[in-house]
């Protein structure tokens, strides 16, 4: 075929030099690779899943909450930013679930790179750390409730029997519970710092002063007096270890 114009030239050229793409879905081999394809499609579910784990599983529900409580008690708005609050939950998290990584490494993980054992026995061993973490954070009452509404066919007689999708939510919402037990107890001394300040500037005549531009100063010296950073973060990593 001739062509005439610099236009099919270069088409030409293109088309028989250009690169070019090829997806090759392979061969049916009967129904191992179609297992094959749904554990992938699983792992991918599980992996989009990840930072729900992350948040829900851990110490960081709790940390997030009650830094949260800190800074609505101490009258900052937005200082700390979100973004700080946020960051130091993530640290404190990765130092609080420090030993629990390490055990599903050990335990999981660096098994299942070496080929010693299987996916399976991956799960089953990485899960146990963290259900050990939850299970000790959880109260029997709240995990009494899931299992009754889990409907279980046998009521477990160990901590052992739980399954996993019952320990999750019973944890989650004694993560909850102790959270706002812990933003209950920051907030009654910066409380009692805005009573005194409105009760002397109610004293004083002075109803048009605005009572918390008054105590957020005095809440910042006590704050810092008190050493205030120092005794939050250690009474919540300490919470989680005893």
């Amino acid at each position: 075929m001739v062509c005439g114009g610099l236009l099919c030239g270069t088409s030409d050229a293109l088309s028989a030099d250009g690169p070019s793409i090829t997806i090759d879905l392979g061969k049916s081999s009967g129904g191992g690779q179609t297992a094959v394809v749904f554990q992938i499609l699983a792992l991918l579910t599980v992996l989009s899943l990840a930072p729900a784990f992350c948040i829900m599983m851990t110490s960081f529900t709790r940390i997030v909450i009650v830094l949260s409580f800190l800074r609505q008690a101490m009258g900052t708005q937005q200082v700390p930013p979100n973004q700080v609050l946020i960051s130091l939950a993530l640290f404190l998290t990765v130092f609080v679930m420090a030993p629990v990584g390490q055990a599903v490494y050990a335990d999981a993980l660096q098994p299942l790179f070496a080929e010693r054992i299987t996916h399976e026995d991956a799960w089953k061993r990485g899960i146990q750390p963290l259900r050990t973490f939850m299970l000790k954070q959880v109260r029997d009452k709240d995990l009494e409730l899931f299992i009754d509404l889990a409907k279980l066919p046998e009521k477990p007689t160990s901590a052992e029997q739980v399954p996993t999708h019952v320990v999750i939510p019973a944890f989650i919402l004694s993560e909850l519970r102790v959270a706002f037990q812990i933003g209950f107890l920051v907030y009654i001394p910066f409380l009692i710092v805005d009573m005194v300040v409105a009760s002397v500037l109610m004293s004083m005549g002075m109803m048009l002063l605005p009572p918390v531009m008054i105590s957020l100063p005095f809440k910042l010296i006590l704050f810092v007096l008190a050493d205030g950073w120092y005794l939050i973060v250690g009474s919540m990593v300490k919470s989680f270890q005893s």
